[in-house]
């Protein structure tokens, strides 16, 4: 069903519940030129289904670039993972300028803006029901469920995290977007030399 795009009718989990009583950020990415990696970092949250109920996968992506930095899966839609992820691509990726997220509670919460804050990352969120701010990253999601996790059965929590640290690896390292000259994310975010360019 899944590969003929067909859908069950049920309710979804809602991985973007805002939070009556967190601040919303304006979007600061409109008519913006991106053309430099950690210019611009953005995160998210889908849910992935199991072979019994489902769980949470949030990653971070670099725009420019489109390299996933980190990513984390979760049970539950508390915004520690969402934090660690965070953490972790900073501890290994250093800083952006700006961070842009949805609305949800995860991204609006005192743990989330206050890492961002604390290393003086501007923030920047979509507005109300606006996918297309955070464009990008809902492409990663389509590739990653139709390319791959549609594709196999995954009985825990355990293999769904090795399978897509794998798939990651590999959309990082080998998989060229023709949005970047058909590069990889790697090759665009470390600069690296295209692999069909003439020697010196």
């Amino acid at each position: 069903m899944r590969l003929m795009g067909i859908e069950a009718i049920y309710p979804k989990p809602k991985t973007s519940r805002p939070h009556p009583g967190h601040k919303a950020y304006p979007y600061l990415l409109r008519n913006l030129n991106i053309d430099h990696p950690n210019q611009v970092w953005a995160a998210d949250i889908t849910f992935i289904p199991m072979a019994r109920g489902f769980m949470y996968l949030v990653a971070v992506m670099d725009w420019h670039s489109r390299k996933v930095l980190s990513w984390r899966l979760s049970n539950t839609l508390e915004a520690d993972f969402c934090v660690e992820a965070l953490e972790e691509a900073l501890l290994r990726h250093g800083r952006p300028e700006i961070f842009n997220t949805d609305q949800g509670a995860q991204f609006t919460s005192q743990a989330f803006t206050g890492l961002l804050k604390s290393h003086e990352i501007q923030i920047s969120m979509d507005g109300r029901g606006r996918v297309q701010d955070n464009i990008f990253i809902e492409r990663l999601w389509w590739s990653t469920k139709y390319q791959y996790l549609y594709l196999w059965t995954f009985d825990n929590g355990a293999q769904l995290r090795q399978g897509l640290g794998q798939w990651f690896q590999l959309y990082n390292q080998e998989r060229s977007h023709q949005a970047l000259d058909n590069l990889t994310p790697d090759e665009v975010y470390y600069g690296l030399p295209h692999p069909f360019a003439e020697a010196a």
